[in-house]
């Protein structure tokens, strides 16, 4: 047969309609329509390439579930790394949105316009002990301030400090496109405080330090505290900007994770400070800006400020976390729940789960759990995995990751590895079911 001939042979439009009845009493019929003639499109294509067509009627049938069926998804990540950026960095607790109207930007006693910085402003104040506004993310931050600090101007950072960050994000480029001129001083590996002295001049608007929070260098290092930098400022009449990137509020060195604490830079003298909120935070992306009222002020007065703003669904979130935070309900804040569990009640957890699978060559082993979402490197803390040896490795890993719910895992060492640190408790029954049906 031809392909013309074969062409001629495709059902029409109204044909492949009527065999289709069924799904116009689901799906809008303009909708089906559309996904007919893609599908009768595409049989056209495979034809003049002398492959042989699928039934269209099928074809048709998967788009539309697809369209209806949620891109977003429930995972269980049984990788270990906590903010795995991913998955969404940060888990998010339990959270009831508010359906409906709020008063996000509705001053209730007064009956009058306000201001959405007010569900967040208490909540940093206590927490930061300075004022404090949120955008949309730490990159939307970071433009802010140097556009509305030091547009047009200098702005002097460490050359050790001119990070890129994950998607490839990197610091002189948002500087480049905030109207911010960069300056570098120092070294990639050794700063002075001199070197930003001998840096300042009648342009120099911002003294810029970059929490190095995805990298480390060791070995013949120098950087000036922030308290020297602070000085310096103070000293010239210019303001320090601290960009701590992971953003961290709560002391886990008991955990054995060595974070710089927001609060801490503040106190140092830094006139303001940024961080995500989706990070060590253990909240909805979001950026946060916190520090001097005045300098505050004026970022808020910026007309960028309004563009990147975050929305109401971040606002809730965020409010919900920075209270948990406050009130020290750790339990609450799920980054911060994993990152305490210790390698004891995380090896509990794994026996617990070993004991409901069969058939499978699994073994518990020591290993070490990472923070990731570009923070803390070089650091991880103890943990024990779920270890297992499959014949075919690589189908049973992609078995696991393609099922519903879909299981994460990694492969090290012709071994799949599982590790209930960043597993909720009440997923384990799932993770257990998982691994005995996709084994």
């Amino acid at each position: 047969m031809t392909s013309s001939e074969r062409l001629r042979q495709l059902p029409s439009v109204d044909e492949t309609l009527a065999g289709l009845s069924h799904l116009l009493r689901e799906f809008p019929r303009p909708l089906v329509v559309v996904e007919v003639r893609r599908a009768l499109e595409e049989s056209r294509g495979a034809i003049a390439a002398g492959r042989e067509p699928e039934p269209v009627e099928p074809r048709v049938e998967r788009a539309l579930r697809r369209l209806a069926a949620p891109s977003l998804e429930k995972v269980i990540n049984a990788t270990g790394v906590v903010l795995h950026t991913n998955l969404g960095r940060a888990p998010l607790g339990e959270a009831v949105f508010i359906p409906g109207y709020s008063n996000l930007e509705y001053d209730l006693a007064s009956g009058r316009r306000g201001k959405r910085d007010v569900h967040l402003s208490g909540l940093l104040e206590n927490l930061l002990g300075a004022p404090g506004i949120a955008v949309n993310n730490n990159a939307a931050a970071v433009f802010l301030a140097l556009n509305e600090l030091a547009a047009g101007h200098e702005v002097l950072v460490s050359r050790g400090e001119l990070i890129e960050i994950g998607d490839g994000f990197r610091i002189p480029d948002i500087m480049a496109r905030s109207g911010a001129l960069l300056r570098e001083v120092g070294t990639t590996n050794r700063t002075h405080i001199d070197d930003y002295r001998a840096g300042i001049n009648e342009r120099t608007r911002l003294l810029l330090r970059v929490h190095r929070s995805n990298f480390r260098i060791e070995g013949f290092t120098a950087q000036p505290s922030l308290e020297e930098l602070a000085a310096l400022g103070r000293e010239r009449g210019i303001p320090v900007y601290e960009d701590l990137g992971s953003g961290c509020l709560v002391d886990l060195r008991a955990c054995g994770i060595h974070e710089p604490l927001a609060q801490e830079s503040l106190r140092a003298g830094a006139d303001l400070i940024s961080f995500s909120g989706d990070k060590l935070l253990g909240g909805p992306q979001a950026g946060i800006l916190a520090g001097k009222a005045p300098t505050v002020a004026r970022l808020r007065r910026n007309p960028m400020f309004r563009a990147l703003r975050a929305g109401k669904l971040i606002y809730q979130a965020l409010e919900t976390t920075l209270r948990n935070v406050l009130l020290e309900r750790w339990d609450a804040i799920p980054a911060v729940w994993m990152i305490r569990q210790s390698s004891q009640e995380i090896r509990v957890r794994a026996q617990r789960v070993l004991a409901k699978i069969s058939g499978l060559d699994a073994a518990l082993v020591e290993g070490r759990s990472v923070i990731g979402g570009g923070s803390t490197p070089a650091q991880s803390v103890p943990t024990w995995l779920i270890s297992i040896a499959h014949k075919e490795l690589v189908e049973f890993e992609r078995r696991l990751r393609t099922g519903r719910p879909p299981v994460v895992a990694r492969i090290e060492k012709e071994r799949l590895l599982l590790d209930l640190r960043t597993v909720f408790p009440e997923e384990e029954d799932e993770l257990a079911a998982a691994l005995q049906a996709r084994s």
